[in-house]
């Protein structure tokens, strides 16, 4: 089933005014970051929303709440404009030709560099930006993952309901993934859930209780229930963060949204009745 906010045509054709489009030869990267220190490739689409080359809209990251305005994959190289198109068409494969993205998804992993080496196996991290936008897709990426048991899929979400219906019923044993605050659905998340929260430094995350991510990104796979990752170095992100985490400015977003839908009434007038 695809998103109804996502149109499902296809890629141009003969007399079509969409612009011609190629499937992309490599679906995984290899993840280039300061915290990514073991060997990790990674899965890219759009954060949130935004509109194909040939104009048609998508929103990748339906359940995003206050992250979105913060959201380091909206800002910096992310935006750069290859980069952009290079995970916009990424998203418009999966969506506009499923089966042939999932079929070469299933065959890139099956190459020599996703082998477990020494016993050490491969990790993908599926979405360094956008997430689960349909639940389609998250059935196909789960079919992906039990054809290749022998790597290692993990994932930070905000789409709680998704995958709490999808699956955590039958989870394939080579998935493990964290919820994300900030989102529309933090109220689902559970104490005992394995999940994270961006503080606006190091010394706030641990002041939270929180473990950092910082030393490895494959804590979100292995490290305890509660991960901190602090704000990314981007400073129009980081004013309007201030000095709040996401959490708290979710709950604070839905206290607002609350009070404007049920407005709080004072007391009733009491004047005095004329004579």
């Amino acid at each position: 089933m695809s998103d109804p906010r996502i149109s499902d045509s296809t890629s141009a054709g003969e007399g079509s005014t969409q612009p011609a489009w190629e499937r992309p030869r490599v679906l995984l990267r290899r993840m280039r970051s300061s915290c990514a220190t073991e060997k990790v490739w990674k899965w890219s689409i759009p954060a949130w929303s935004g509109r194909l080359p040939d104009g048609r809209p998508y929103n990748s990251c339906p359940s995003a709440g206050e992250c979105r305005k913060m959201c380091y994959a909206r800002a910096g190289m992310f935006m750069i404009p290859s980069v952009l198109r290079a995970h916009q068409r990424n998203l418009q494969y999966a969506r506009d030709e499923p089966d042939a993205w999932q079929a070469q998804m299933i065959k890139e992993l099956q190459l020599p560099r996703f082998r477990p080496v020494f016993d050490m196996p491969t990790h993908v991290r599926v979405h360094d930006s956008g997430d689960w936008y349909s639940d389609d897709y998250l059935s196909r990426w789960l079919e992906i993952m039990r054809s290749a048991p022998d790597v290692v899929f993990y994932n930070y979400s905000k789409e709680v309901d998704r995958l709490k219906r999808i699956a955590q019923p039958d989870p394939p044993q080579n998935f493990i993934w964290r919820y994300s605050y900030g989102g529309l659905q933090d109220e689902l998340i559970e104490p005992h859930d394995l999940h994270a929260d961006v503080f606006p430094d190091e010394a706030s995350l641990a002041a939270a209780g929180y473990v950092s991510q910082t030393p490895s990104d494959l804590l979100a796979a292995y490290g305890p229930e509660k991960l901190g990752l602090a704000a990314n170095n981007l400073p129009g992100q980081k004013r309007k963060q201030g000095d709040k985490s996401f959490r708290a400015l979710q709950r604070a977003a839905n206290a607002r949204a609350a009070s404007r839908r049920y407005p709080r009434r004072g007391p009733a007038s009491h004047r005095p009745e004329s004579r």
